[in-house]
C-alpha cells in the first residue's frame, strides 16, 4: 500500500521477538475489521437520520452521530496518528482533519458520513489485497497433511514438516508428493497443472527431480527427499512473491510521486482558501469550502489503485505457472514490445536426439551407433547422452581419451577407433550427406575404425512442438522476434527457420549476447528469455529478464525478472498478454483517479458539492478502482498445445555450452 495512503493497521509485532507476526487473512467480508466497523457505523448514522426525520430529540439524534463518527473514525484516525508522530503525511490526515473541522463547524454529520465512507472503502481496500494474496498461499495448501516415508524397512506416516533431506517418501497413485525430492524408483504421469499451468501430465522416471504439490498418476513412486517443507519449490515461491511485493513499477511509483506532493499541497491550498475568504467573504463559509477542498483532493484512490493491482495481477500470473517478482518486473512485463529467445533449453528441449545415421561400405547402422556409443559411454556431452540413448547394447570401449576440439579416441577388440567433428576426421564419400546434415540444423560426427570412415552420426537438438505456434502468436500481437544462440550459424538459421523466426543472431558468447540486447533494448522495451544461468548477462541487460523453466531452479527464480514455472513456452504470450492487460488497468486507474480530483476540487470550491457528496463521490471512485484493480486476478489457463502431449521434465535444462 502506498505511503501516501496511510491507510489501515500497521503489521502486528511479537513484544519478545520482535518479529512480524502473520495473521490469518480474512476469507469473508464481515471478518475484514474496517468492514464491520463501518457497518456499526452506517447503522447508527441510519438511526441518527431515522430520529431526525421523525422529529425525535436532537440530543438523541446528536449522540448516534457522534457514535457513528467515533466508530468510523477508528479504522484511520489512530494509524494517522501513528503516522504523524513519524512525520509521515497521507490520506487519513487530510480525512482527520476534514472530520474535525466539520465538527467544528456543527457539522457532525457529515463528518459521521465521511468517517463512514472512508471506513468501507479501507475495508474493501483491506479485503481485496487479503483475496489476492490467500489465492497465491494457496499454493502452500497443495502440500499433503501426511507424508509416508520409508524408515527401517517400515512405511512410516509423518506430517510433511517431519520430513528429512535424505529420507526415501513413498508415493502412491493419486497422492500429493509432500515435497521436492529424485525418483529412485518407479515411472509415471505428474499432473503439476497446479504449480506450472501446464495441462498436460509430465512423465518422470529414475533420476528425475519432482516437486511438492505434484499428483502423482499411476505409478507408485519411491522418491528421495531434497529439500525440507519450509524450504521446498512451493514455500520458495510464495516467500519470494511475497518479498517482491513491495518493489513498485513505473506506474506505482507515478501514483506515489503525484500522490505525496499532493497531500501538503492540497493542505497548503485548503489554508489559503479559508485564509484569502475570510478576508473577503464569510469566515464560516470558506472555512467550509477549504475543508471540502481538502477531501476533494485526497488522493486515496491514486494511492492504492496501483498496489491493488499489482497484488491482484502477481498472484493470478502465480496460478498461471509464471513468477513476477513484484510491481516493477510486472510493469516492465507489460511495457514489452520485443523478444530475445535463446536456442538451447528456451526454444528447444536441449535434450539432443540422433536424427540421422549414415554408413559406409558394408558397415550399418546399428554398427555405427554401437561404435560410436563405446566411445561416448563415459562421456558427460549432450551429444553423448543422445549416442547412448539410441543404442541398445554395447560394449565400451578401452583406452579412451579426448583430443579438445577434436573428438574421441580409444580401442575396442584390438581395433582403433575415432569419433569426432568433419575436418578432424575427413567426410570423404559422406560429405554431401554430411553438409545437408548440418543445413537441416544437425551437429555431425563421424565415427572410423583403423583408419577407415565407417560412417557419420546427426544429432539435433529439436525444436519445441510448441515454438513455431508462440512465434507466429508473438508476431501476430506485434512483438518484434529475434534469436540468439552461441551454436553456429547453419543450425540457428535451421532452426529458426522452424520457428518461424528471421533475425537470428549465432555463434554469440555470453558477453555477445549482453551487448546485442543492449542495442536491442535502445530500438524498445525488450525481454531476453534464457535459461537463467549461462544467459545471465543477457537477462541482465535486458529491460526484463525471463527465466524458462526454472521449476524448482534457484539460480533462474533469483536471476531473472520473471520465471515461467513450466517447460511449455505457450506460457510466454500468456504471461505478456496478461501483464499488458494488468498494465492498462493501472492505467485506466490512475487516469480515473486524478480525473476524480481535477473534477471535483472546483466544484468543491464554489459550493456546489458539500462535504457529504463529495467524500461519496471519493469513495465510490475508491471502490471503482479497487473493483477494476482485481479484474488483473483473473487468470487464463492454457489449453493442451495442438501439436500434442509434452514429456518434458519438470526441472529446468542444464545449459549447455552452444546455446
Amino acid at each position: 500500500m502506498s505511503d501516501a495512503c496511510g491507510c489501515g493497521d500497521e503489521p502486528r509485532v511479537d513484544a519478545e521477538s520482535g518479529e512480524v507476526v502473520a495473521e490469518r487473512e480474512p476469507e469473508q467480508l464481515w471478518e475484514v475489521s474496517e468492514l464491520r466497523a463501518a457497518a456499526v457505523a452506517g447503522v447508527l448514522l441510519g438511526a441518527s437520520l431515522i430520529v431526525g426525520w421523525s422529529g425525535g430529540p436532537d440530543l438523541v439524534e446528536l449522540a448516534l452521530q457522534v457514535a457513528a463518527l467515533a466508530v468510523g473514525a477508528w479504522t484511520f484516525v489512530p494509524s494517522t496518528l501513528r503516522r504523524l508522530a513519524k512525520g509521515k503525511i497521507g490520506v487519513g490526515t487530510l480525512m482527520t482533519i476534514a472530520a474535525v473541522g466539520a465538527v467544528a463547524l456543527g457539522e457532525v454529520g457529515e463528518a459521521a458520513m465521511l468517517a463512514f465512507l472512508f471506513s468501507v472503502s479501507e475495508g474493501l481496500e483491506a479485503y481485496s489485497i487479503a483475496r489476492t494474496r490467500r489465492g497465491l498461499r494457496a499454493l502452500l495448501s497443495l502440500v499433503p497433511e501426511q507424508a509416508t516415508v520409508l524408515r527401517g524397512g517400515a512405511e512410516v506416516v509423518l506430517a510433511p514438516g517431519e520430513l528429512r533431506v535424505g529420507d526415501t517418501m513413498l508415493v502412491r497413485p493419486g497422492e500429493r508428493l509432500a515435497t521436492d525430492g529424485t525418483v529412485r524408483t518407479g515411472r509415471t504421469a505428474l499432473d503439476v497443472s497446479a504449480i506450472t499451468g501446464e495441462s498436460v501430465p509430465v512423465e518422470a522416471g529414475p533420476g528425475d527431480e519432482v516437486f511438492a504439490g505434484s499428483i502423482n498418476g499411476t505409478g507408485v513412486l519411491e522418491v528421495q527427499v531434497t529439500s525440507t517443507a519450509a524450504d521446498n519449490s512451493l514455500a520458495r515461491i510464495v516467500a519470494i512473491v511475497e518479498a517482491e511485493q513491495s518493489r513498485k513499477g513505473a506506474a506505482q511509483r507515478l501514483a506515489d510521486r503525484i500522490a505525496r506532493p499532493l497531500v501538503p499541497g492540497v493542505m497548503i491550498t485548503a489554508v489559503l482558501i479559508a485564509g484569502i475568504g475570510s478576508l473577503l467573504g464569510d469566515p464560516l463559509v470558506w472555512i467550509e469550502r477549504a475543508l471540502v477542498v481538502l477531501v476533494a483532493a485526497s488522493p486515496c484512490a491514486l494511492a492504492i489503485s496501483i498496489p491493488v493491482t499489482v497484488v491482484a495481477a502477481v498472484g493470478a500470473a502465480s496460478k498461471m505457472g509464471v513468477l513476477v517478482k513484484g510491481g516493477a518486473a510486472l510493469e516492465a512485463l507489460g511495457a514489452v514490445r520485443q523478444v530475445a529467445l535463446d536456442k538451447t533449453g528456451t526454444l528447444t528441449r536441449n535434450r539432443p536426439t540422433v536424427v540421422d545415421v549414415a554408413a559406409t561400405g558394408d558397415a550399418t547402422r546399428e554398427q555405427v551407433l554401437a561404435l560410436a556409443a563405446a566411445l561416448e559411454a563415459r562421456s558427460e556431452h549432450p551429444l553423448a547422452r543422445a549416442i547412448l540413448a539410441a543404442v541398445d547394447h554395447f560394449s565400451p570401449a578401452t583406452d579412451v581419451e579426448a583430443v579438445p576440439g577434436a573428438g574421441l579416441t580409444g580401442h575396442i577388440d584390438g581395433r582403433a577407433l575415432r569419433l569426432g567433428r568433419p575436418g578432424w576426421i575427413a567426410p570423404g564419400q559422406l560429405a554431401d550427406r554430411v553438409r545437408g546434415m548440418q543445413d537441416a540444423g544437425a551437429t555431425a560426427v563421424l565415427i572410423e575404425a583403423d583408419g577407415r570412415l565407417l560412417g557419420a552420426v546427426a544429432v539435433r537438438d529439436e525444436l519445441r512442438p510448441e515454438a513455431a505456434e508462440v512465434v507466429a502468436r508473438l508476431r501476430r500481437d506485434g512483438y518484434r522476434v529475434a534469436m540468439l544462440t552461441g551454436d553456429n550459424y547453419a543450425t540457428a538459421a535451421a532452426l529458426a527457420a522452424q520457428a518461424g523466426i528471421t533475425e537470428v543472431h549465432a555463434e554469440l558468447r555470453p558477453e555477445d549476447k549482453a551487448d546485442l540486447v543492449r542495442r536491442l533494448r535502445a530500438e524498445r522495451p525488450t525481454a531476453m528469455v534464457g535459461d537463467g544461468v549461462n544467459d545471465a548477462p543477457a537477462l541482465a541487460t535486458a529491460d526484463l529478464g525471463i527465466a524458462m523453466g526454472a521449476m524448482g531452479t534457484d539460480v533462474a527464480i533469483e536471476t531473472a525478472d520473471v520465471a515461467l514455472m513450466g517447460e511449455d513456452l505457450r506460457h510466454l504470450p500468456q504471461a505478456l498478454d496478461h501483464a499488458r492487460r494488468a498494465r492498462a488497468i493501472m492505467l485506466q486507474n490512475v487516469g480515473l483517479s486524478l480525473a476524480i480530483i481535477i473534477g471535483l476540487m472546483p466544484l468543491a470550491l464554489f459550493g456546489v458539492l458539500g462535504l457529504a457528496a463529495v467524500v461519496a463521490v471519493h469513495e465510490l471512485a475508491e471502490i471503482l478502482v479497487i473493483a477494476n484493480g482485481v479484474r488483473a486476478g483473473r487468470a487464463r489457463p492454457l489449453t493442451p498445445p495442438a501439436t500434442g502431449g509434452l514429456d518434458a521434465a519438470p526441472a529446468m535444462a542444464g545449459a549447455s555450452t552452444a546455446g
